[in-house]
């Protein structure tokens, strides 16, 4: 595998230009709604044949100042410069023709369409100026795949990928479109450290080949493993531009957040693991309608009091059905699910509420909030009747409730406005802080650090470990091998809807083997290439 760790700059590195082919100057965003201001006066350049990693807190200005270049939305003021030009991009069709791509965090293909239908889509080649050329499209899709050395085929239907693979596909689109300057949001945020392998060395081919990329992203190890350069925001301003082989984790987390960071997190128990089972599956099956192979396949596990299990995995293999089955949103098709010895397996969500479930969902706009509604409303939904005396609001108790939260998790933003308001960080900091003020004794997190900054990933995680030393039976679900890692007591690896390999003892196996050699295995089994329950790759794959 490749080590991260090791310089972009290494030894017989490309010779990048110092002449820019985009400039910012002095960009400044003001939402005049509430006087938001989300950039101030932040310039910085781009070199051709460079990765400049962008990287800050949530609400630092990194996603507003890359809408603001992608033509998504306007600058309050300032100058864009593309290749010694000024120009104005009102629309990332516009941003396409001047060379810009952008390769978002939630990939936007379409399933049943093949790699090359999605690739030229709205570029369709034509036969006789009329009708899709299939083999037209297949022929130029292939061509580009074998000119970046991607292991995708044209012919496939994307449903069928990885997600790797499916990021892949998005970076396709660009270059099918000519982009030489990419834009990256957060694209090693949902990837195994083998396919975060194979997306590196794509993305230095793509660098050695004279492109341009900017990669935002919150993991200071893949910042010092890629980029050349490093630009810090905090607070809607630029603080620091360096080259990345000058500054380490530490000065680049320092500058994000202002302060001096410690950046372990203590595994240690102050309590001894419990031995109650408060969750238990057996042999749990979900199947859907015209499937053949069930969603998820005899699932028999036991989550104790006082434990963190985690449960990893690649996307669409099983952990959103797993979510969904722990939320109450999909029903089981055989097997029983207990809580305390009852069977669960049959209640819906609100059931599943009224009994105790806390649950941070991965999607935190669609499931884990209601975006109209006030941030405030938003944090007393499960609890409304604690607020409201003789029919009437108690506006007093809701704001010294709301800050009493707000402050520990850092939200930023006007509790009054509606919750789509805020930023992605900051929703999902408005979900945690909910969920763990009201959870009994389990909780469900999935993906629960996705889109945080280091001090808030940092304070959940924490929270974790106060509530399994309290006695609370915590379920993680993560597709982030570096999360379930740092927090998970006992660790569950789901391939094709089933568990192929459990790791117990977790600090034990780090201490004896090293975290890189339990990372590769577990990202192996994440792939099907190995299992640790007896199965073989075929049996893996049928």
């Amino acid at each position: 595998m490749t080590n991260l760790l090791e310089p972009a700059d290494g030894p017989g590195g490309p010779e990048r230009s110092a002449i820019p082919v985009v400039e910012l100057r002095n960009i400044t965003k003001i939402y005049p709604a509430d006087g938001f201001r989300a950039n101030h006066l932040v310039s910085l350049d781009l070199r051709r044949g460079e990765i400049l990693c962008l990287a800050g807190e949530n609400g630092a200005g990194k996603s507003t100042l890359m809408s603001i270049l992608y033509g998504l939305i306007p600058p309050t003021s300032g100058q864009i410069s593309v290749r010694g030009k000024a120009v104005t991009i009102h629309s990332p069709l516009q941003a396409n023709r001047l060379g810009i791509g952008m390769v978002h965090q939630h990939f936007m293909l379409f399933p049943e369409c093949t790699v090359a239908q999605n690739v030229v889509m709205g570029r369709e080649p034509l036969k006789w100026g009329i009708f899709y050329d299939i083999a037209t499209a297949n022929l130029r899709v292939e061509e580009l795949i074998r000119g970046h050395h991607f292991s995708v085929r044209p012919q496939t239907p994307v449903r069928e990928l990885t997600v790797g693979e499916m990021q892949q596909v998005e970076i396709l689109r660009m270059l099918y479109r000519n982009a030489d300057i990419l834009i990256l949001d957060e694209p090693t945020a949902v990837l195994t450290d083998q396919e975060i392998d194979s997306l590196f060395r794509t993305l230095r081919t793509l660098r050695d080949s004279g492109k341009s990329l900017i990669l935002i992203t919150h993991k200071l190890n893949e910042i010092k493993g890629i980029s050349d350069r490093v630009a810090v925001m905090r607070a809607g301003e630029l603080m620091a531009i360096r080259n990345t082989g000058d500054v380490d984790e530490n000065e680049i987390a320092r500058l994000m957040v202002g302060r001096e960071v410690d950046l372990r997190v203590d595994r240690n128990r102050r309590k001894p693991a419990g031995t109650r089972p408060l969750i238990s599956f057996e042999d749990v099956t979900v199947k859907s309608r015209n499937q053949k192979r069930p969603r998820l396949m005899g699932l028999s596990f036991t989550v104790h009091q006082g434990e963190i299990l985690g449960f990893a995995g690649v996307g669409g293999n099983g952990l959103g059905v797993l979510e969904a089955v722990l939320g109450g949103f999909v029903p089981i098709s055989s097997g029983r699910i207990r809580y305390h010895g009852r069977d669960i397996g049959g209640l819906h969500t609100e059931q599943l509420r009224r009994l105790g479930l806390a649950y941070v969902p991965a999607d935190r706009l669609a499931v884990g909030s209601a975006l109209n509604a006030a941030v405030w409303e938003n944090i007393i939904i499960n609890r409304r009747r604690e607020f409201f005396h003789r029919g009437f609001l108690d506006s007093a108790a809701v704001e010294e409730f709301t800050g009493r939260l707000f402050g520990p998790y850092g939200i930023a933003g006007n509790p009054n406005l509606p919750m789509g308001a805020l930023s992605g960080g900051n929703i999902q900091k408005v979900i945690l802080a909910r969920e763990i003020d009201q959870y009994r004794d389990y909780i469900v997190f999935s993906e629960p650090a996705r889109g945080l900054d280091i001090a808030a990933s940092r304070y959940v995680y924490e929270q974790m470990a106060e509530l399994r030393d309290r006695g609370a039976a915590v379920i993680l679900i993560s597709s982030n091998p570096d999360e379930i890692l740092v927090n998970a007591d006992r660790i569950l690896i789901f391939y094709r809807g089933a568990i192929v390999a459990e790791f117990d003892g977790i600090k034990d196996h780090i201490e004896n083997s090293g975290i890189a050699a339990i990372k590769e295995e577990m990202g192996a089994c994440m792939l099907g290439l190995k299992s640790r329950k007896g199965e073989t790759r075929e049996a893996l794959h049928g």
